[in-house]
């Protein structure tokens, strides 16, 4: 608490003077150090404080929070405050948390059971089959079904941290980037008039290329510590029975998440929907929110208690993604103003990166910088950041700029990969490995392997698309 008489007049001081509107190009970038703040704490505090972060992780965000809120209510008013956090909450994160707070409770009605034997052909199957799943119910729909199995099968095993950190990277991220529907940056690009089907076409290539890399490598690697087990066949945990999926028609409840979602993009209504607070809240956006709501719920009524308890379900991961979570909504606001204002931004020297001299898009920073960002902010609205920053036409897009458009959709998608923050399930994944008595890597130590394994393959699509341009 020492540090908020110290850092509130710091961040206070250089914007008196332009305390009139919040505007992204007048924002200095002391702003979003809250933000980074958050982040600092995610990624130091299992570590350095484990006990004091595990009991009290919500309290800490909620520190950052207001050492956001407060001067920034202070130096641009309370309306402009009070939008700012109804924005974060009614546009972005109320529909976040209800569409994953759906998946994460139907999902774990769901309950595989028998002894799946993890070994290195099962799961690399297992995470090819959650990759597949990925594009077509999403990116946290097939991560919340098949984590679950996966860790069973491998329940006996001392060597599996692995399995779950190439899940994150294969189901959790790059297998949504089949498909509009597999990972919101792409949706979001649907949205905005990119064809369906121009997604599947280019980024078909990219995804089977990852794919069989990260596939391969993971079953060279998996075989490696599969050999070094000395006690896999000591004692399983999961007695041997026929294998069987109880739960089942909660495998409609999902294809209903996604139909819901897919409804919402394309239907247009001419009713203007509601304005809350100054945000606004589209019809389309509030009628999904509700089927949402409504198919977890079913869920929760009609699946046997026996099934969740199988899946030893609770709701302590989704708690503590949503605690955590809300504050990075709130206080990446300054952050993604100041990326939209462009080069007129604090962070035009990192924007200017992506065009050259004469006005023309540089590829190849736009597939590294959307990505880098998309790791620790957003993905979703880092996409739209570049899009616009591209022009914004989705139909010249499609065929004057294949390449720039490419390389904010591969960027934003795998490089969501990179850290536990960069795309939604990620952290889900973690929390639930994490109960289920997988030691995953701190914040750091899961960044080492990603940034180890991932990067050279992003290294050989930069080669392959943006240099050579061979696709």
């Amino acid at each position: 608490m020492r540090l908020l008489p110290v850092l509130i007049p710091l961040l206070l001081l250089p914007s008196l003077a332009q305390a009139a509107d919040f505007n992204g190009v007048a924002l200095p970038l002391l702003w979003g150090l809250p933000f980074a703040l958050i982040l600092l704490s995610i990624a130091l505090g299992p570590l350095l404080v484990p006990h004091l972060w595990h009991h009290h992780f919500g309290k800490i965000t909620a520190f950052w929070t207001l050492l956001f809120l407060i001067p920034f209510t202070y130096t641009f008013g309370a309306q402009t405050g009070i939008h700012t956090v109804a924005h974060a909450m009614i546009e972005e994160y109320i529909p976040f948390i209800i569409i994953l707070f759906a998946l994460y409770t139907i999902s774990g009605g769901i309950l595989v059971w028998g002894n799946l034997h993890g070994s290195p052909k099962l799961n690399t199957g297992l995470l090819a089959i959650g990759t597949l799943l990925a594009s077509l119910m999403g990116t946290t729909g097939a991560a919340m079904l098949m984590i679950r199995p996966l860790i069973r099968a491998n329940d006996n095993r001392k060597h599996k941290v692995h399995v779950v950190v190439f899940f994150i990277f294969l189901v959790a991220n790059i297998g949504g980037g089949l498909t509009p529907l597999g990972d919101p940056p792409l949706f979001l690009g649907f949205l905005k008039g990119v064809d369906f089907m121009w997604t599947v076409k280019h980024m078909a290539v990219p995804v089977l290329i990852s794919v069989v890399v990260l596939l391969t490598v993971f079953y060279l690697l998996d075989s490696y510590f599969f050999s070094k087990e000395d006690e896999i066949a000591a004692k399983d945990p999961t007695a041997d029975s026929k294998l069987q999926i109880f739960g089942k028609f909660n495998l409609l409840l999902l294809f209903g998440v996604v139909a819901a979602v897919l409804m919402s993009g394309v239907w247009k209504p001419s009713h203007p929907g509601f304005s809350i607070l100054g945000s606004h809240y589209s019809l389309p956006n509030l009628t999904r929110d509700i089927i949402l709501l409504l198919l977890a719920g079913i869920s929760l009524m009609f699946t046997p208690k026996q099934v969740r308890a199988g899946n030893e379900f609770n709701f302590e991961p989704i708690a503590e993604v949503g605690k955590l979570f809300l504050g990075i909504f709130i206080t990446i606001a300054p952050v993604l103003a100041i990326l939209k204002a462009g080069e007129s931004g604090a962070l035009h020297s990192v924007v200017s990166l992506v065009h050259d001299a004469q006005g023309d898009p540089i590829n190849i920073m736009y597939f590294w910088m959307s990505g880098i960002l998309s790791a620790f902010l957003d993905n979703a609205p880092t996409y739209l950041v570049f899009f616009n920053m591209a022009g914004g036409d989705p139909a010249f897009l499609m065929t004057g700029m294949i390449h720039t458009l490419l390389a904010v959709s591969m960027g934003s998608v795998f490089m969501g990969a990179l850290t536990y923050i960069g795309n939604a399930p990620n952290f889900m994944v973690k929390a639930i490995a994490e109960q289920r008595g997988v030691k995953m890597p701190s914040f750091f130590g899961y960044m080492a392997w990603s940034f180890g394994i991932l990067t050279p393959l992003f290294i050989l699509h930069t080669l392959i698309f943006f240099v050579w341009q061979v696709f």
